[in-house]
C-alpha cells in the first residue's frame, strides 16, 4: 500500500465518521449502539492508517524501505499515548 492509497483510505474513513456524527447530532434520541460501534471501529482504523503513514514517512527519511512497513495490530496501536 503506498502513501496515496493510505491517504485516500484516511479520507474515506473521515468522511464516513463525519456523516455518522452529523446524523447522530441530528437525531434527538442520540447515537444507537450500532452507530457507536461503527464510530469506534472507524477511530481504530484511522489510528492504524495514521500509524502506518507516519512509519512509512519515517522510513523514507531514514533512507529505509517504506514498503517494508506493515499495518500494526490494533492492540499495539491503541496502546500509544496521545
Amino acid at each position: 500500500m503506498d502513501d496515496k492509497t493510505i491517504l485516500n483510505r484516511i479520507s474515506e474513513l473521515v468522511d464516513e465518521e463525519h456523516r455518522l456524527r452529523t446524523a447522530a447530532q441530528e437525531n434527538e434520541a442520540g447515537t444507537d449502539d450500532a452507530t457507536r460501534e461503527r464510530l469506534q471501529a472507524l477511530e481504530e482504523s484511522l489510528d492504524q492508517c495514521w500509524d502506518l503513514l507516519r512509519r512509512r514517512r519515517a522510513a523514507r527519511q531514514a533512507h529505509g524501505d517504506p514498503d517494508a512497513q506493515g499495518e500494526r495490530p490494533l492492540s499495539e496501536v491503541e496502546r500509544y499515548l496521545q
